[in-house]
């Protein structure tokens, strides 16, 4: 019989690989790496409006990831910066919206379908309960 541990990882890791697997190919229509829809739906749901160190705390990414996304976002004409620097508000282009609403799109609807047989009880018991497990797994070492 699976304990709890191995069925809670086992699950996790297919929602992960899972959600891996729709990102990278929606992705691969930019030539982009599946982990960038993260970076452009942020960007879009923030109105233009964010800066890269604001990017790492809303994706939870160290500084150098974000900062090898954006590059590679504005090399591929998705996004610009109003100037240099990590405190620099960062913009989509025309192409960037194009993208990030594609994304925006194509997310929501995969979530509506994965969660479609759930209630909108069982909905917000489930989101609940993850983000307690994310929480308590964040204090575990701190302290003991």
């Amino acid at each position: 019989m699976i304990n709890r541990f191995e069925r809670f990882v086992s699950v996790i890791s297919l929602i992960s690989r899972h959600l891996h697997r729709i990102m990278s190919e929606e992705m691969d229509r930019y030539g982009l790496k599946g982990p960038y829809a993260v970076y452009l739906l942020a960007i879009y749901r923030n109105n233009n409006q964010i800066t890269a160190a604001r990017l790492s705390e809303i994706c939870e990414k160290n500084k150098a990831a974000v900062s090898r996304a954006l590059a590679e976002l504005e090399a591929l004409n998705l996004i610009q910066r109003e100037t240099s620097g990590y405190r620099a508000k960062i913009a989509l282009t025309e192409e960037g919206i194009r993208a990030a609403s594609y994304v925006c799109d194509r997310a929501t609807n995969a979530v509506n379908l994965a969660g479609g047989s759930l209630t909108e009880e069982e909905r917000n018991t489930f989101y609940l309960a993850l983000e307690k497990i994310a929480n308590n797994l964040k204090l575990i070492g701190i302290d003991q």
